[in-house]
């Protein structure tokens, strides 16, 4: 895609031309670009799947962008972007959070042991939440990981004392806004 600025040729040229060219005014200039062809045939199982899932992404976007509190979230990003809070809004509906890293090194089953967490997001990770079971699939404990000064960092403080780790379970669920969870289990 060509971008042309302030010539004196295409100033404030939008629209198609011959049926082979778009021009597109944006705020960095005259966009030119190929006109795009009509599909041939019916769309696959996955174009359609695709459709189906864009058009639940700008239904989110559309009702979170009318919330005051969501558009100050959304700002700083978009503005970072370059994009309106509405294309960050359908960005973060399309990513879930990816949990790169769960360090149970420092974890022996006694309380105030601590598993860390590294998070992220294409926006923001909203929440972490870490469950311990036995190897026979009792509960040990559960509960919500705190976010540290790094945003994509994140601690768990064991809160119960575990005497038996052999084949114990620790499930590391992260979340963002439009509701996606990752999950990764670890097993001692």
């Amino acid at each position: 895609m060509a971008k042309v600025k302030n010539n004196i040729v295409t100033l404030g040229l939008s629209g198609t031309l011959g049926g082979q060219l778009v021009f597109r005014q944006t705020s960095r200039g005259t966009e030119v670009s190929v006109a795009p062809q009509a599909p041939s045939g019916p769309p696959s199982a996955a174009q359609t799947a695709q459709r189906e899932r864009f058009q639940q992404a700008i239904i989110y976007a559309r009702g979170q962008a009318q919330d005051p509190a969501v558009q100050a979230e959304y700002a700083a990003d978009a503005k970072a972007r370059n994009q309106t809070i509405s294309n960050v809004l359908v960005s973060d509906y399309f990513h879930a959070p990816d949990i790169q890293e769960v360090n149970i090194a420092a974890y022996t089953g006694k309380v105030d042991d601590v598993i860390a967490i590294t998070a992220t997001d294409d926006h923001a990770v909203k929440g972490v939440r870490v469950k311990i079971e036995n190897g026979d699939g009792s509960l040990v404990e559960e509960g919500a990981a705190q976010q540290q000064a790094d945003p994509n960092q994140w601690l768990y403080t064991a809160t119960a004392r575990n005497t038996t780790l052999d084949g114990d379970k620790i499930t590391v669920t992260a979340y963002d806004n439009p509701g996606h969870v990752t999950t990764n289990t670890q097993t001692l």
